[in-house]
């Protein structure tokens, strides 16, 4: 069993701070950068990418609708043309950050609504993949399993890698509960890190009306902007390896 375990970072902006970056650098395998869009700034970007060159952790590109003031939560209809290129301005600023700090960009992650939205949507997918092909078709994609985003990936020769929530409550098809409902992220650390060995061991999860739904997948994440983001991380961390579950970066 190996497993990757990847957070949303570098979610700062100017004076504002958001979550632990640093401290999470030292538990995950992945590190989704934030590229200016939801949240982010050069100098953030900047940091959080020469801290995760120096742990090993591995560089993705979280692209994201360009939504300061929601934090890329609101979903937003986009022209296909203008989302691949805003994809591509996010994916090219990223990975021209990382590679003057020594590391660059392994993968792509879309951030919030976008990432929600590419589930489902085939034509806003085909824009997101059609950015990363313009730019690195050897970059692969991470989403949800069930994605729409996998088939129109296949179809332009880019890869997908599955990932799962240790900290989301999922609906019975498989999808994210909207964080507007209740109980839609989860803060308790030994049910957080339960689901996780789960999600690793049995490629299964609880939905929120009791039955049982397939998620495998070759990465977990755990979100670094919930309150006790590094707490949950770590019991996550703990609870992987304790189960025999092999920690490694899938890019």
């Amino acid at each position: 069993m190996v497993i990757d375990l990847n957070a949303d970072l570098g979610e700062g902006f100017g004076i504002w701070t958001l979550g632990d970056d640093l401290a999470l650098l030292d538990v995950v395998t992945s590190a989704n950068v934030a590229c200016g869009f939801h949240a982010g700034d050069p100098v953030t970007i900047r940091r959080t990418c020469a801290a995760a060159v120096d742990r090993g952790v591995s560089i993705g590109a979280q692209v994201s609708y360009r939504d300061l003031a929601h934090f890329g939560r609101r979903e937003m209809d986009v022209e296909p043309e203008e989302l691949c290129a805003e994809v591509l301005y996010q994916l090219a600023a990223v990975d021209g950050i990382a590679r003057a700090m020594g590391g660059r960009v392994s993968y792509v992650k879309p951030h919030g609504a976008l990432y929600n939205r590419i589930c489902r949507d085939a034509a806003q997918a085909e824009a997101v993949v059609d950015a990363v092909a313009d730019y690195d078709p050897a970059l692969p994609i991470l989403t949800l399993p069930g994605s729409a985003v996998h088939a129109v990936a296949a179809a332009e020769g880019v890869s997908t890698v599955t990932e799962a929530f240790a900290d989301r409550a999922y609906t019975p098809a498989g999808a994210l509960v909207p964080r507007r409902e209740p109980g839609a992220v989860l803060h308790d650390v030994e049910a957080v890190s339960a689901r996780a060995v789960r999600m690793a061991v049995e490629g299964a999860v609880t939905a929120v009306d009791g039955g049982t739904v397939e998620v495998r997948a070759r990465s977990i994440c755990v979100h670094g902007d919930t309150p006790d983001a590094v707490r949950l991380a770590r019991a996550v961390r703990d609870g992987l390896l304790e189960a025999g579950v092999v920690l490694q970066a899938f890019a």
